[in-house]
């Protein structure tokens, strides 16, 4: 079976570290078929892609072959390092280990010793940290260590396939040595025009001098290396790609090993686009004390772990899955500085930069290919980020996308779709063609950060921006003036009508979003603009887009006369999948339950899905449309869509929420594809296979962030049912049991500048929730979801009868009683019969 041999060390390998620390960060350790693995270890200004069994295959296929190795956003420095000890390159490594901020390696070695690889990436350095252990089984050695390392100056942008290519962009490199340290460069000023001169550099070395150096074509094992072509069908296996023009070199070090005791060799990779004066100081900065940074990094890991601890004694899995979930967000944060701001046309020009942005901080979409700013993955992966507790780095995405599309698209309102780390923005200007998603989403997104954050300085930092998003989908994108707007939506695919789906359901949230922080702002003409459109776009909605004999929604309208379209594209769920806060009021789900519940239940069928989650494209032969194969490739965020929606329609159950909540957390643990803990991009999906046998350079994203959205919402937010609007003060909390769990908990869970624990639970008619408050707040309401159509018996809050108020939802029947603001509280509601 494959994976078999894959050894689950949650909370176990990973010491506490930072004094007071809740929580240990957890870690996964493999064995099972350790070439085939990719793997990546992140900080905010650096990262390392390789394989799991120690080795840099070429990877990746945006610069095919070139995504890999290590890299300093916007700047690649090297394809790989490699270690040997006496005279014999190490041989693959045994047994991998992905750490929380960190990844180790077991290594073989022989005559008595044994090896481990450690490698991590410390958080506001451009460089990367590889330590080599040694460890003796019987006396004292001396042995020699021998690196190699291969640089590969390049930018992270043009690509491969762009105008002009990364073929012509890319320079050679030098290799030197100095002061027992090998520098690369590269200088001097691209073929191309608009390009700029730079003055790239690399520097490897260690705290202690090596005894011998040299240059040349250095690749450890990997040399000489296989080369993948620019295009065309690769070889099974790569080393380096047609666009390399690196340069290499060797170290050799003296190293003592203590009699059964252990010491090790920590070679620093830094870099720099500002020269080598500043890539020397990036290398003095990590290389004086790497065991300092190293124990600074678990910490820091140790405290994101500390947030959002669940407890979910029915689903031990999911627990530990959203345990990675929270490193996963963390492992995603890049904060790149400089960036030249331009427009590319997707990929047909390189004009002048519009401008300078000094610096972003944001939540990459996804490693190798996608490691850089988007909206649409980071309107998805707010959701996550703030059940998580991880309030900065959103909130900064949030201000990088605004910073980025007024420099691009100055006032229009127009939100970018794709920024690489050097600036440039392959799609999003006002001249592209679509892009509605993301500009409707973007009010949500930020009324979101500021309701669990309460920040007043975000909201009024982005508002204007968000006024100017709605106005431009309402005026701008809606031709014939029908009330749908027009554009591209998530699905680009052809055969739809101009009006797609999630367009329309996103814009009627993004309005009555636009409304509430309107009315935050004592803007009370915008208030009542964006509300009317949104009840009136939301009065029309089901006539125009349900389609009763499938029943689905219309994926699109085709123009003229608003024909509908049905081509079972997985935005198809997103009618569920929305929650609205209509007149202050939560309102999950913009479809009523009938659809809703309908549209659902036959998305749970062989034809649009399997145990790997919901396909992008269902297949005819459930329902009554039109013929079709379908697309049956498998994204983790259409399954985190399918998942938020039965939670909004109070479908918990294990062959409802629960089967794709499941379907997402099997994709990191007990028995992942490739790396132990890291929720890629694509599942194992008939269409496309798995990644684990695919060729490097034809892969999906090993770590991307957006399906975690589909586990970390469904238990915080619908399950645990923590509602804050924390920028007046109010919380509601109102959970929803999962019928096949006797309880569900989280402590810690961030709210402002504190936070609350939850817990609650359900036996037979009685439901009980329990909240203990530790953030400031002015109103404080407890509730619990009962069953649609159940009648209540009684409710007490802390064992007296209390008055309470009944709210119907798509959910159930939510009882909700106002509370006490401080302490500890418990409400428990008995149903009739």
């Amino acid at each position: 079976m494959l994976r078999r041999n894959l050894i689950v060390l949650l909370s176990l390998s990973i010491m506490l570290i930072a004094a007071g620390a809740a929580q240990a960060a957890p870690s996964l350790s493999t064995s099972d078929r350790l070439k085939d693995r990719r793997y990546v270890t992140t900080g905010d200004r650096a990262y390392v892609v390789g394989a799991e069994d120690a080795r840099f295959p070429a990877t990746g296929w945006h610069i095919r072959g070139e995504m890999g190795g290590v890299w300093t956003p916007p700047l690649k420095l090297l394809d790989g390092i490699w270690f040997g000890v006496d005279g014999d390159w190490l041989g693959p490594a045994t047994r991998f280990t992905s750490g929380s901020g960190w990844v180790a390696m077991d290594r073989p070695a022989a005559r008595g010793l044994r090896a481990k690889q450690i490698e991590f990436v410390p958080d506001g350095r451009r460089a990367a940290l590889f330590g080599l252990r040694l460890r003796s089984t019987r006396g004292a050695r001396r042995v020699r260590v021998k690196v190699d390392a291969h640089s590969e100056l390049m930018s992270a942008y043009p690509w491969g396939g762009t105008t002009p290519s990364q073929s012509a962009f890319n320079l050679a490199d030098t290799a030197g040595v100095r002061g027992g340290r090998l520098v690369f460069r590269e200088r001097g000023t691209p073929p191309v025009a608009n390009a700029s001169a730079h003055d790239w550099a690399a520097v490897v070395g260690a705290s202690q001098r090596p005894v011998r150096t040299r240059t040349g074509d250095s690749r450890g094992p990997q040399d000489p290396p296989v080369v993948c072509p620019a295009d065309g069908t690769p070889p099974p296996y790569c080393d380096e790609s047609a666009f390399g023009k690196g340069a290499g070199g060797r170290l050799v070090y003296r190293v003592r090993v203590p009699a059964h005791g252990s010491t090790t060799l920590w070679l620093a990779v830094a870099g720099s686009d500002r020269g080598l004066g500043t890539a020397l100081a990036e290398y003095a900065g990590v290389v004086r004390d790497p065991r300092a940074a190293l124990r600074d990094k678990r910490s820091t890991r140790e405290r994101i772990a500390s947030r959002t601890r669940l407890d979910l004694p029915g689903d031990r899995l999911l627990e530990q899955g959203i345990e990675w979930s929270k490193q996963n967000l963390a492992d995603s944060v890049q904060a790149p500085e400089d960036l030249h701001a331009r427009f590319t046309n997707e990929g047909k020009e390189y004009p002048p930069p519009a401008g300078t942005i000094p610096r972003v901080r944001f939540i990459g979409a996804g490693f190798p290919d996608y490691p850089w700013l988007f909206a649409t993955d980071g309107e998805y992966t707010a959701f996550a980020s703030v059940a998580a507790g991880q309030f900065g780095p959103i909130a900064d995405h949030l201000r990088a996308l605004h910073d980025v599309s007024v420099l691009i698209n100055g006032d229009s309102g127009k939100v970018v779709h794709e920024v690489v780390t050097d600036g440039s923005v392959y799609y999003g200007a006002n001249s592209s063609a679509g892009n509605t998603v993301e500009t409707a989403k973007f009010p949500s997104t930020l009324a979101l950060v500021w309701r669990w954050t309460g920040d007043d300085r975000l909201r009024d930092q982005l508002y204007d921006f968000a006024v100017r998003n709605m106005h431009y989908v309402v005026e701008q994108l809606d031709a014939d003036g029908d009330g749908w707007p027009e554009g591209l939506g998530n699905v680009e695919r052809t055969g739809m009508g101009e009006e797609k789906l999630d367009n329309t359901v996103y814009t009627i949230r993004g309005l009555f979003d636009l409304a509430d922080l309107a009315r935050s702002k004592g803007d009370a003409a915008t208030a009542d603009w964006a509300s009317a459109h949104a009840n009136a776009m939301r009065a029309a909605f089901e006539p125009a887009w349900w389609m009763p004999a499938i029943p689905q929604y219309a994926d699109s309208l085709d123009d003229p006369g608003n024909v509908q379209v049905q081509q079972r594209h997985w935005i198809g769920v997103t009618p569920m999948e929305v929650e609205l806060l209509v007149d202050g009021e939560p309102t999950p789900g913009l479809a009523p339950p009938d659809h809703g519940s309908a549209a659902l239940a036959l998305r749970e069928t062989p034809c649009f899905g399997d145990d790997f989650g919901l396909y992008h494209t269902g297949s005819a032969g459930c329902d009554g449309g039109p013929p079709g194969e379908g697309e049956k490739q498998t994204f983790s965020l259409n399954t985190a869509i399918m998942a938020v929606g039965e939670g909004n329609y109070g479908r918990p159950g294990p062959s409802q929420q629960r089967r794709f909540t499941t379907a997402n957390r099997r994709l990191q643990l007990p028995e992942p594809d490739e790396q132990p803990g890291a929720m890629p991009e694509i599942a194992p999906s008939p269409a496309y296979g798995r990644s684990v046998d695919k060729q490097f350079v034809d892969r999906a994203m090993v770590l991307q962030a957006w399906g975690n959205y589909g586990t970390l919402w469904p238990v915080v937010h619908q399950q645990l049912g923590v509602r804050p609007d924390m920028g007046r003060g109010a919380l509601e909390v109102t959970p929803q049991v999962p019928p096949d769990q006797p309880r569900v908990a989280g402590q810690n869970i961030r709210l402002g500048d504190g936070a609350v624990d939850v817990w609650a639970a359900r036996r037979g008619s009685v439901y009980r929730t329990r909240v203990r408050i530790g953030v400031g707040l002015r109103r404080l309401v407890l509730g619990h979801t009962l069953p649609a159509g159940a009648s209540v018996a009684s409710v007490t809050l802390d064992g007296t009868a209390v008055a309470h108020r009944k709210r119907p939802t798509n959910r159930g029947l939510e009882v909700l009683v106002r509370a006490p603001r401080v302490g500890t509280h418990e409400l428990t509601v008995r149903a009739a019969g």
